[in-house]
């Protein structure tokens, strides 16, 4: 069995930055065809505008994701460039404070249309095109496709102040559960990653003003230390490739033993 995406075409959502930026720069890496997708065009033209060239394996897609009509037109610009599509990355993901008792805080409808409902969306439509083109080539074993999305050990904690995005990662891994079994008969996977405290661009830029929470955040780690988006990338690898073609439903935890420790012996920052 193969860890290989090479030649597979991928749509990575959240590419502007951070671990999204890092997943899709390392999908084309190991030779995938990766369509760059982010709500922040000017920061993904930015970041990956020269790299994206006729014929090559990197395309850049800009909109507001919350529309559906722009997740469909994300996956009529993959098709156009690629042809197909065998691989979704739901990364795209915000985070932003909650009160938990005042009626006018609309975090909660945010965090669920940021956090759950385009990942809902896209995984929707990218399925019925990868189980149309399996249609269309006959492909009568292995995998059809294989969908990732990015949650957070903040699905199974309780911070009051961040409820609403607690309660959207939870919402996610539920739905990564439902589409694994509703999929599975059709040979696509649907798995997720949860990660605990890896330096993605707001977490760089927090600590940057908060330098003092280093420290804090490193010794609630049963490994000591901050995870590289490059980490977070290789999982999904291994999820989105065929050499993971029996798991499927699954949360991989990645947080370097942090969610094992009990939060009142060593709380979370």
């Amino acid at each position: 069995m193969t860890f290989s995406i090479a030649g597979r075409t991928a749509i990575v959502t959240g590419a502007a930055n951070g671990i999204g930026l890092a997943i899709a720069r390392h999908f084309v890496d190991q030779g995938a065809n990766v369509m760059f997708a982010d709500m922040d065009e000017d920061r993904l033209r930015d970041e990956v505008g020269e790299e994206a060239r006729a014929e090559g394996p990197v395309r850049l897609f800009g909109g507001d994701l919350r529309q559906k009509l722009t997740i469909a037109n994300l996956l009529s610009a993959t098709i156009d460039a690629f042809d197909r599509v065998d691989i979704l990355v739901n990364a795209s993901r915000q985070c932003m404070p909650s009160d938990p008792l005042s009626a006018e805080d609309d975090s909660m409808e945010v965090m669920l249309q940021q956090n759950l409902m385009i990942s809902l969306r896209l995984s929707q439509l990218a399925a019925r095109r990868m189980l149309a083109e399996a249609d269309r080539t006959g492909n009568g074993e292995g995998q059809v496709g294989a969908i990732v999305n990015l949650s957070s050990i903040a699905a199974l904690r309780t911070q009051p102040t961040l409820m609403a995005y607690s309660v959207a990662c939870a919402a996610l891994d539920q739905m990564t559960r439902s589409l694994a079994v509703a999929l599975a008969p059709r040979r696509i996977r649907v798995n997720a990653v949860a990660f605990g405290s890896v330096m993605s661009a707001s977490l760089r830029g927090w600590l940057r003003e908060h330098p003092e929470a280093r420290e804090p955040i490193q010794s609630a780690t049963p490994l000591g230390r901050i995870a590289s988006p490059g980490e977070v990338a290789e999982a999904v690898q291994f999820l989105a490739s065929e050499g993971a073609g029996f798991v499927t439903g699954q949360v991989l935890t990645i947080d370097g033993g942090r969610s094992l420790i009990d939060a009142v012996a060593a709380p979370a920052h």
